[in-house]
């Protein structure tokens, strides 16, 4: 791309969204040009809030608007493969955010259209892109633990019971593995790569039948060994540590960290600080930017095979759990 900004377009202005312009708001070279929704007078409040030159009563004009470079998908899971197909058959980049789709037949479609129409296309994925994520698998690449043997993390929250909620909505792809499990197999995968050969797990299906809380045991190649827990009924350390055979790292609020703690085999420790800009976002939109300017399709470091893997990995969990979402096999 030669122009000196890549405008964005919102789909969807909801609360994620809101963290997301707020983190591009401090990105050189990204602009918010257009949001849309399906009610205008959202669309439109949102516009004006933050500065965006348009405001959409419907996602399709979004999508054809030749203004837009880059159309964020941040719509309910089970809207993400037909509002980012609609885009990128448009021509559009698309960021998705995560988990990318509902399985991995949904990520497989968005995948040929994104290749097919030779576009851009990413999972968004913020927490892969923070400085502290970036440091600690710098700190086990540089050896600093030794070898890695096991990673741990979780991803619970609790809210009250709202069966109506997103979260826990089946129509909707509610439940803690795609909200918030896909942060934990992400940065399993970081480390041990997104094909683990043996997969072990218990979940908790509630009343509306989706998984409210879950524990899940992966083994890699070399005997490496993932334990990751998610939920949204149940309050948990939402931390992450790799641990090796000299070592450990550890983040707490691991997927939005700011902190990474180095913790050697004597038990000293060593801490690094990385503060956000804003909301974090900032990151992971400054790598898109980069992308766009430089013509990459993809980014090495989050490629769309691996939020292909990772959503196979969901889908036989699932699967093992009776747990199907509407439209897909029972």
């Amino acid at each position: 791309m030669n122009r000196s900004a890549v405008r964005f377009g919102i789909l969807g202005p909801g609360h994620i969204a809101e963290k997301f312009v707020t983190g591009l708001a401090v990105v050189p070279g990204a602009v918010l040009q257009a949001v849309a929704s399906r009610d205008g007078a959202r669309a439109g409040e949102f516009a004006a809030r933050h500065g965006a030159r348009r405001a959409y009563a419907g996602y399709e004009l979004l999508a054809e608007d030749p203004d837009v470079d880059i159309v964020y998908v941040a719509t309910p899971h089970a809207f993400h493969c037909e509002h980012a197909l609609m885009c990128l058959e448009h021509g559009k980049a698309v960021l998705v955010e995560k988990p990318f789709a509902l399985d991995a037949s949904q990520a497989r479609r968005m995948v040929e259209a994104a290749r097919r129409n030779r576009v851009f296309l990413m999972e968004g994925m913020w927490s892969r892109f923070l400085p502290a994520t970036r440091k600690a698998r710098e700190l086990v690449d540089a050896g600093e633990i030794g070898e890695p043997r096991m990673v741990s993390a979780d991803f619970s929250f609790s809210r009250p019971f709202d069966p109506t909620s997103r979260t826990l909505d089946r129509a909707l792809g509610g439940g803690g593995l795609l909200d918030v499990g896909i942060y934990p197999l992400a940065f399993a995968s970081l480390f041990f790569g997104a094909h683990p050969i043996e997969t072990t797990s218990f979940a908790h299906l509630g009343p509306t039948g989706v998984d409210e809380h879950a524990a899940l045991l992966l083994r890699y190649e070399g005997d490496r060994i993932a334990s990751l827990t998610c939920g949204v009924q149940a309050l948990g350390p939402y931390e992450a540590h790799v641990l090796g055979t000299r070592g450990r790292i550890s983040l707490p609020a691991f997927a939005k960290a700011e902190t990474v703690r180095l913790c050697h085999l004597d038990r000293t420790t060593e801490d690094f600080s990385f503060p956000f800009a804003a909301t974090g976002f900032e990151h992971e939109i400054a790598e898109v930017v980069e992308c766009l300017a430089v013509g990459r399709l993809e980014h090495p470091e989050m490629t769309l095979d691996e939020t292909v893997a990772l959503l196979e990995i969901m889908d036989g969990l699932r699967r093992s759990w009776g747990l199907a979402y509407p439209g897909e096999p029972g």
